[in-house]
């Protein structure tokens, strides 16, 4: 049953993934062609600075999401409503904290902000603010499908709403280039989809309206506020890592340099979403799996999820190195370059980070926060000083030195260690020699395909089509050549041939739960 949920939601995903990766495309080459690099870079900016609000959140969603999966996997409902009820509660107090930290930032904007020309900056922030607050007053409905491993009802949501919003806004672009409208169209789409999928959560599971209070054990209220405080450090920490690039960006360079990085960021987020399709799909089985299976079992589905997922994200890597600067070129053109240098140091923090990602959500899903708790906030302390201090000698790749030196003095061990301690009680060489060999292959891969890649032509969008489908082919066959014997990729490939006979089954299933959902909507 994990794994049909799990090809299920990955199904939608990815599907939803393919969708949005075009949209995207069009949107930004309007977006560009119609306000321009400033309007881009304001664009960045904000996000990176309500991203820093949202921190308000940080840790309580998590940590009721895992006190979840053992109710959930028993059906005990008094559990569930209690902690649904806490779920809403803290969600609303979030929503009024993130709504006043806002607006108290509203006068200071001009700290953040260098040498731009766009006007009514702080109606714009006004409109960012509200986009960001109004999904808290529903993430906890649409959280407890997510835990019943039911993602992909909220994917097939969420992608209708997409390609309503971004066809309307590319709409509102191309006719009026008011940035404004643009914002508003967003709020709009984003509401409706929010109050969609509470409304299917309440049809579905019709007990979490019950007004009955039920209070939790006072064991699962001690470990639920442990985690709390545990995981609220880490994801401050997060954010001084990985969220504060564009505000250094803004405040030592311009708003117009912001811009430029993030036509780059968006490339590299994309793939990472697409990725995390895979994943955050299995994530909620997963936590089943940790609640329910032996070690043994766990650890033989982590390596086989270390495999996938350094399969995915060394080839993306690769291909990313190679053809993101040659795709910009042809893209919107050589004046949204930034160098090579930058584009190295992005694409090995991609993999670096990318490569944690299998170990991460396991150590999530098996609840281990409180004893890595401070190791983001050294990680960003870290962070913030390399990065201040280089950005001013090397200008932006100082800023990306910083956070990848950061990672690999922090998390790169911390997190594995804390794993293999824990979940699997195995000494830690294991990780870093299976991490070594794989890193080791992704290089001999990417020699390879610069290799090829130097014999074709470079210009145009044909032979950039050329070859990158050449350089996808030949990375696939040489992991294949390399692994087609391993228990990993004989599991791997047998979910795949899993997955091709039961397609018909897959979208039959999926007509089902339509259907379902048609017929309790009418009732």
């Amino acid at each position: 049953m994990r794994v049909k949920s799990s090809l299920l939601n990955i199904t939608a995903g990815i599907g939803n993934q393919i969708i949005i990766t075009i949209l995207s495309f069009v949107s930004r080459t309007v977006f560009i062609n119609s306000l321009g690099i400033e309007y881009l870079g304001i664009n960045g900016l904000f996000t990176s600075i309500l991203a820093m609000l949202s921190l308000a959140e940080a840790g309580i969603g998590s940590s009721i999401v895992y006190n979840l999966y053992k109710p959930v996997a028993d059906n005990d409902r008094p559990k569930i409503m209690a902690l649904m009820n806490l779920y809403k509660k803290a969600y609303l107090v979030i929503a009024g904290v993130v709504l006043l930290l806002g607006l108290s930032i509203m006068p200071f904007l001009d700290v953040f902000i260098k040498n731009t020309s766009v006007e009514n900056i702080s109606f714009i922030y006004l409109l960012f603010l509200i986009n960001t607050v109004t999904p808290y007053l529903f993430i906890y409905k649409y959280s407890f499908l997510n835990v019943n491993q039911k993602n992909y009802i909220v994917t097939a949501v969420f992608s209708v709403s997409s390609i309503l919003s971004v066809c309307a806004k590319i709409a509102i672009l191309y006719f009026t280039q008011q940035f404004i409208f643009y914002l508003i169209i967003e709020c709009v789409v984003s509401l409706m989809s929010s109050i969609i999928l509470a409304k299917i959560v309440d049809r579905m599971y019709p007990f979490l309206r019950q007004k009955k209070e039920t209070k939790l054990d006072p064991d699962t209220k001690a470990n639920f506020i442990k985690n709390m405080k545990a995981i609220l450090l880490q994801n401050i920490g997060t954010y001084f890592i990985f969220g504060v690039d564009s505000i250094l960006i803004s405040s030592f360079i311009s708003v117009a340099a912001v811009g430029l990085y993030s036509n780059y960021k968006m490339l590299i987020d994309l793939c990472r979403t697409f990725i995390n399709q895979v994943f955050a799909n299995m994530y909620h089985s997963l936590g089943n799996l940790v609640a329910k299976e032996s070690e043994e079992k766990v650890f033989h589905v982590f390596k086989v999820t270390m495999l996938l997922n350094f399969w995915l994200y060394s080839l993306l890597a690769i291909m990313l190195y190679l053809f993101i600067e040659p795709l910009i070129l042809v893209w919107i053109g050589s004046e949204f370059v930034m160098g090579p240098l930058v584009v190295l140091l992005l694409i090995i923090t991609f993999y670096e980070r990318g490569m944690r990602n299998s170990i991460t959500m396991l150590k999530t899903t098996a609840g281990i926060f409180h004893e890595d708790r401070f190791a983001p906030l050294c990680q960003a302390a870290l962070n913030l000083s390399i990065s201040f201090i280089l950005v001013q000698r090397m200008g932006i790749a100082g800023i990306f030195i910083g956070t990848l030196v950061s990672a690999l003095l922090v998390p790169f061990w911390t997190t594995p260690y804390f794993v293999y301690k824990r979940v699997f009680k195995q000494p830690l060489k294991l990780y870093f020699t299976r991490y070594g060999y794989y890193s080791i292959i992704a290089v001999i891969a990417a020699a390879a395909a610069a290799y090829i890649c130097s014999f074709l032509p470079a210009g145009g969008l044909f032979w950039l089509l050329v070859r990158g489908t050449l350089c996808f082919l030949l990375i696939n066959a040489i992991y294949a050549a390399v692994f087609h014997r391993t228990e990993e990729f004989k599991y791997l490939l047998g979910v795949a041939e899993a997955i091709l006979s039961k397609i018909p089954k897959l979208r039959a299933l999926l007509l089902k739960r339509s259907r379902h959902l048609e017929v309790s909507g009418n009732k």
